[in-house]
């Protein structure tokens, strides 16, 4: 039989299928029907700043109302009503005791100002990991790359720095020098890097000119941006690599696998297809591995990755050159 173990940030997964951060695993009967049809780890409903935020500082309207918009107020209360602080750390407590699987907490913040004291409580509720989704988009045209990465740096170590729990850190691609900064993150104590946060898609209305939100759910098309990421980075850092985005069939969880990924992420296929689709993904893995004759995703992993290529060049710009000049 194939075995599908992995290790992910120095935890044992059953498999390498981790449901991502999402409303599909906010309350223990979604965490424990994820689990129930093969989540390898799930990792929680992202908890965002602003509600930790909204629950430390006692007087809201005095201290943060008016350098926030009108609407971000109202939504952040609401949201804080349903899904809080304190409500995340209930939710883990039971989880634990419900599922037999890792659960990650996840932060999304943009500060290291309110991590060290939520992120101990994290713990002691029983996370087994926290993953940090850092969703900083940067629209300062004085902001430097570097002070931007300097504050990754500084939330992972405010994070790290309180808690004995792994932690991973979830990125966008738009960084300078990616893989420089992958490395360093996995140097200051990044047990994890996630490739790709798939951040708010932003359209136009031309019919009534307007501003409105774009697809929220990926593409498969997408997974090509984390695969080649995943290859060019597997055994090169010194942490585990998740692949996310765009991963909908047992085809692309190889893929990833053969790329150098520890796990792959899913979300958008469990919309689109249900939470069944968890089971028939796990299958279609198995049977992938039966026809090579694969006994194990370790005999696999990073077979076809930079480190491990001859021809790195097949990575990087001949790629390019070919596809623009069309020459084979």
């Amino acid at each position: 039989m194939a075995d599908l173990s992995t290790k992910y940030m120095g935890l044992h997964l059953k498999n390498p299928i981790v449901v991502a951060s999402c409303s599909l695993s906010k309350n223990v009967d979604g965490i424990k029907k994820l689990a129930d049809h093969g989540a390898g780890a799930v990792v929680m409903k992202s908890l965002f700043e602003e509600q930790v935020q909204r629950e430390v500082v006692e007087d809201l309207e005095q201290h943060i109302g008016p350098s926030w918009h009108a609407e971000a107020y109202d939504y952040v209360n609401k949201m804080g009503m349903e899904f809080g602080p304190e409500v995340n750390l209930r939710v883990i407590e039971q989880a634990k005791r419900a599922v037999d699987i890792p659960i990650v907490a996840s932060l999304n913040c943009i500060t290291p100002h309110w991590w060290k004291d939520y992120a101990k409580q994290l713990e002691s509720a029983g996370a087994d990991g926290i993953e940090l989704n850092i969703g900083y988009l940067v629209a300062d045209v004085k902001k430097r790359s570097v002070d931007v990465e300097n504050l990754y740096f500084k939330i992972l170590e405010k994070v790290r720095g309180t808690v004995s729990v792994p932690v991973a850190v979830k990125l966008g691609p738009y960084f300078t020098s990616f893989a420089q900064f992958a490395y360093d993150l996995c140097s200051r104590g990044a047990s994890a890097i996630v490739l790709f946060n798939r951040f708010y898609q932003f359209d136009i209305d031309v019919e009534t000119s307007k501003i409105k939100a774009g697809n929220a759910l990926s593409d498969p098309a997408e997974m090509s941006l984390p695969l080649r990421w995943v290859a060019l980075l597997a055994n090169r850092v010194n942490g585990d690599i998740s692949a996310s985005t765009g991963i909908y069939t047992a085809e692309q969880v190889i893929k990833q696998i053969l790329a150098g990924a520890n796990s792959v992420q899913l979300c958008s296929v469990l919309y689109k297809k249900g939470v069944e689709e968890l089971g028939k993904i796990l299958k279609g893995v198995e049977s992938w591995m039966e026809r090579h004759g694969v006994k194990s995703l370790d005999a696999i992993r990073g077979k076809l990755s930079l480190q491990e290529s001859d021809k790195p060049e097949l990575y990087e710009r001949l790629q390019y050159i070919k596809a623009l000049v069309g020459i084979e």
